[in-house]
């Protein structure tokens, strides 16, 4: 490097141009590439309409809290699937918000994540997350917060199979794939996740995805993945309090192998004790050949150090608990329950703040749940109810 060089080069990282070069993720010119509209493909993971604008039916908007709309329209654990043999695949598309919060990165929040299926591990594998930066196209002049961002350029040009997560905290309004102007992408080949039933998730901002760092690794997408179903996510960060608006709507969804129900940490004692029975009986009256599986609220880190929440906590998972048993004594069938056992893994590392997970505690989520899940779908015994179906003291 000549001497010119290399003081341009200590200019620039002392006016901080070089450093954000060195964060930049475009590999190629977005201009060598076409874009295509995501939704010419198969979008997964989706309960109602075919769409990137809410999580929940239109005809509810105006049966529901307006917050609570707001956070239907987050797109969390929804994906795109498609295939192609382009050497670059690229993502642009449009922000709803446009937000940040100081204890969630913006990757998780708006950033989109691109997996590619391994043929060889016969699993899908991350490829790379793009970072959430606004720039202009001149093909789509700027909305609100348009971004453009290549994920990879060194593919080796053979026909593969995608997925591309959308973000958790945030609403899309379009969203397009960029791949090599001569490629070739098309509707996916291969049947992953499996078409058919679906799991139905319902709860609060830790289901939602709060605070995973990336849309890939929320508790619904990693169990996705790992037993190759669909799972729809309607986690609503502060709005998962059992309104029964939301029950009726989640009956009518087809297809569903099982409800997953994780709604305590945005209930109060009382209404775990009030709402649950006819939240649960709404779903058991219309689909009483679909599992529910009811989940106890976490046990927050600070939880044992708290003259309050070490109380307030168990007789949330109390009140829940009781009305469990009150629906065993009405129909047993198809009805299970999950403790809190270490619901986001053995020791508090699990959590951000102590209430919102990271990508450890998703993945203990997980895992904590799939052995149920799993029981579900293979109509086996489902594990661990001989505990919890006594009453507690």
């Amino acid at each position: 490097m000549t001497h010119l060089k290399h003081l341009l080069l200590l200019a620039a990282i002392a006016l901080g141009t070089f450093s954000a070069t060195l964060s930049a993720q475009d590999f190629t010119k977005v201009d060598t590439l076409k874009f295509v509209n995501g939704l010419n493909f198969r979008l997964i993971n989706y309960a109602f309409d075919r769409t990137l604008h809410s999580r929940i039916p239109a005809t509810i908007r105006d049966s529901v809290r307006p917050t609570l709309w707001d956070r239907a329209r987050c797109t969390s654990g929804k994906a795109i699937r498609f295939r192609t043999n382009s050497r670059a695949i690229a993502v642009r598309y449009n922000l709803w918000t446009n937000m940040h919060m100081m204890h969630m990165a913006d990757t998780g929040i708006k950033g989109t994540d691109l997996y590619i299926y391994d043929e060889d591990e016969r699993r899908w594998q991350f490829v790379n997350c793009n970072r959430p930066v606004r720039i202009d196209s001149p093909e789509r002049p700027r909305k609100d917060s348009i971004q453009s961002k290549v994920y990879v350029d060194k593919l080796d040009g053979k026909m593969h199979e995608y997925m591309i997560y959308l973000p958790l905290y945030d609403g899309v309004e379009w969203l397009e794939i960029g791949v090599d102007s001569s490629a070739v992408i098309t509707q996916p080949v291969l049947n992953s996740p499996r078409s058919g039933k679906k799991f139905v998730f319902y709860g609060t901002s830790i289901l939602q995805g709060g605070c995973a760092c990336r849309p890939g690794m929320v508790g619904t997408s990693i169990i996705q993945r790992d037993m190759d179903i669909e799972c729809v996510n309607l986690g609503f960060s502060g709005e998962g309090k059992m309104d029964s608006v939301m029950a009726r709507a989640m009956a009518a969804i087809p297809d569903v192998a099982a409800f997953i129900l994780d709604p305590i940490p945005n209930c109060t004692k009382d209404m775990c004790d009030t709402l649950t029975y006819g939240f649960v009986n709404i779903l058991r009256q219309a689909r009483p050949d679909v599992p529910i599986i009811m989940v106890e609220g976490q046990m927050y880190s600070y939880a044992k150090y708290s003259d309050f929440y070490s109380k307030y906590l168990p007789e949330k998972n109390d009140e829940f608990h009781k009305n469990y048993l009150r629906l065993r004594a009405d129909n047993p069938k198809n009805l299970y329950y999950v403790d809190c056992h270490n619901l986001f893994g053995p020791d508090n590392e699990g959590t951000v703040d102590g209430i919102h997970l990271t990508d450890i505690g998703f993945y203990f989520y997980a895992q904590k749940l799939m052995p149920y899940l799993r029981a579900i779908l293979d109509g086996k015994k489902v594990p661990h109810q001989k505990e919890v179906n006594k009453p507690r003291k």
